[in-house]
């Protein structure tokens, strides 16, 4: 569970259509005069360096963000770009924003943001990272659970775990109906890898039976390398906010066409 680094892969096709739709959802949701929260269960370190040793080891942001930016794949003025261009002019031209500065950029005062990360170096980084928002250095499952429902009650859920603990995929279904029937008007997303033995379908089969009205999102891409078994990216909304099944529709249509 403790071993897990983002650094390796910020910036991936992955990354690209979890942030795109998270940016998406919370320019809505930030549009309205109404106070919302955010939380997330596993935050990482919030800010990434694309041109890092890790990054440049993988390769992963050339074929994603780096490569979307190049082809033009998202239209100018999206909120993704425009939450990239906010860190990049705060940070310097190679940083990527983590979720956590993603939904920064759209954070207002008087919104409310608990951020979990539970491995020891990536919390020190994310408590120096996201000064705005209450960084629990605790098992993020177990913070939704503690914190839900949060005040302000409007607002988002983004539960985004490495997958790593394979037991993740069995218990996520009883977690989101556990959040969901405690904050029944949060938006909840989930994020989770596609892989090629498919690991992830029987926990999609138990969300949809319980949530049928629920947004999915699903795009394939090439694996980063050979051998490797990621070969797509989910997103699982339940209560998406208006306008978020046209952009996973566009954005489906981008990773069909180009990725």
């Amino acid at each position: 569970m403790l071993s897990y680094q983002h650094a390796y892969h910020a910036g991936n096709l992955a990354d690209l259509h979890k942030h795109a739709l998270l940016a998406a959802a919370l320019d809505y949701l930030t549009g309205k005069q109404k106070p919302l929260s955010y939380l997330e269960t596993h935050a990482g370190r919030g800010l990434y360096h694309l041109r890092g040793a890790e990054a440049r080891k993988t390769g992963e942001a050339e074929a994603g963000i780096l490569r979307a930016e190049a082809e033009s794949w998202l239209p100018a003025g999206h909120p993704l770009l425009r939450a990239l261009a906010a860190v990049r002019a705060a940070h310097g031209p190679d940083a990527y924003p983590g979720s956590p500065l993603v939904a920064a950029h759209f954070l207002r005062p008087g919104d409310s943001a608990h951020l979990a990360e539970l491995h020891p170096a990536e919390h020190t980084a994310l408590t120096r990272n996201a000064p705005f928002a209450t960084i629990h250095h605790q098992d993020g499952f177990a913070m939704a659970q503690a914190v839900c429902p949060p005040q302000p009650r409007r607002g988002m859920l983004l539960i985004d775990p490495s997958f790593e603990v394979k037991a993740d995929y069995a218990a996520l279904p009883r977690f989101v109906g556990q959040i969901a029937r405690k904050w029944n008007v949060g938006v909840i997303a989930l994020w989770y890898p596609v892989l090629t033995d498919a690991r992830h379908r029987p926990m999609i089969g138990a969300l949809q039976d319980a949530h049928p009205e629920a947004l999915l999102s699903e795009v394939a891409f090439p694996p980063a390398r050979a051998g490797h078994s990621m070969t797509g990216s989910g997103m699982f909304v339940l209560n998406p906010p208006w306008g978020l099944a046209e952009e996973a529709a566009r954005l489906g249509a981008i990773f069909r066409d180009r990725a």
